[in-house]
């Protein structure tokens, strides 16, 4: 692989702090190219993509961005006041400021799971600056399956001692996390959720990932999500994946992303 330069910022909001961190290859350019911005899943953090942003920046030779929502991972402990909004706050509230506090304007959106629905809202929303949207095993509805794969794992982390393994992540914040996810999602309120809600105006290019066994979502999901754009888009179905193409398949989607940004 490539030398890869790291670097970890600091984004005042004000209710505290988000922390994010870039990474660029020795042969890329953060001044050119517009960079990669990844958005974690319902409980990620910068450090649960683990060596993924590396093998992105140098692959792509992009600058490859991740940062931790407010409450999660590094950045500071969320100050209540959480609602069903949180999507759509993701791309008119916090988005911004990391732009802002970066020194970036046009950009790709990558979101992983509730994270591509993020992206998605970005890339509509800021459509001008948008180059290209990638969602990976994202959801477009709430629909059964997607409430029992969550029903599945809640009860998995009720479990004595399986907290602790969001604790090595996020803090004393892990059960904020884990509640955030799993009593909105199962809420009535929820319900009514679709990512079509944001995703008006989206005409970027859009490369869709899914894994064929995929347990919080069906193949609906990426079918749904690969319609909503005005550009082109390209459905990659993987096989024998589940919920994380990224890691069981990660050459796959290095080398499908590289492909679609280039």
């Amino acid at each position: 692989m490539q030398s890869i330069t790291t670097k970890e910022h600091w984004i005042p909001m004000h209710a505290g702090q988000l922390f994010a961190k870039s990474w660029l290859s020795e042969q890329g350019s953060p001044t050119f190219q517009a960079p990669i911005v990844l958005f974690h899943d319902s409980l990620g953090c910068v450090a649960l993509w683990r060596d993924f942003p590396a093998k992105l920046a140098a692959s792509t030779g992009r600058r490859v961005i991740a940062y931790d929502r407010l409450g999660f991972g590094r950045s500071s402990a969320h100050p209540g006041g959480w609602s069903v909004d949180f999507i759509q706050d993701e791309a008119s509230i916090y988005f911004p400021a990391l732009q802002s506090a970066l020194g970036f304007q046009r950009f790709i959106a990558f979101g992983y799971s509730v994270g591509g629905a993020m992206a998605t809202y970005c890339a509509a929303r800021y459509h001008s600056d948008c180059e290209g949207l990638i969602t990976m095993s994202a959801q477009a509805f709430v629909d059964e399956q997607v409430l029992e794969g969550i029903r599945v794992a809640k009860h998995t982390f009720d479990q004595p001692g399986q907290l602790a393994r969001l604790e090595k992540y996020h803090g004393d914040k892990a059960r904020w996390v884990l509640s955030a996810w799993c009593d909105t999602w199962l809420s009535q309120d929820f319900a009514p959720w679709t990512i079509d809600r944001g995703a008006n105006g989206l005409r970027c290019p859009h490369l869709v990932i899914h894994g064929d066994h995929d347990e919080y979502g069906s193949l609906a999901h990426p079918r749904h999500i690969a319609a909503l754009t005005r550009g082109p888009s390209e459905l990659l179905i993987l096989e024998n994946c589940r919920h994380t193409p990224h890691r069981e398949h990660p050459e796959l989607v290095v080398a499908a992303v590289s492909e679609f940004v280039s």
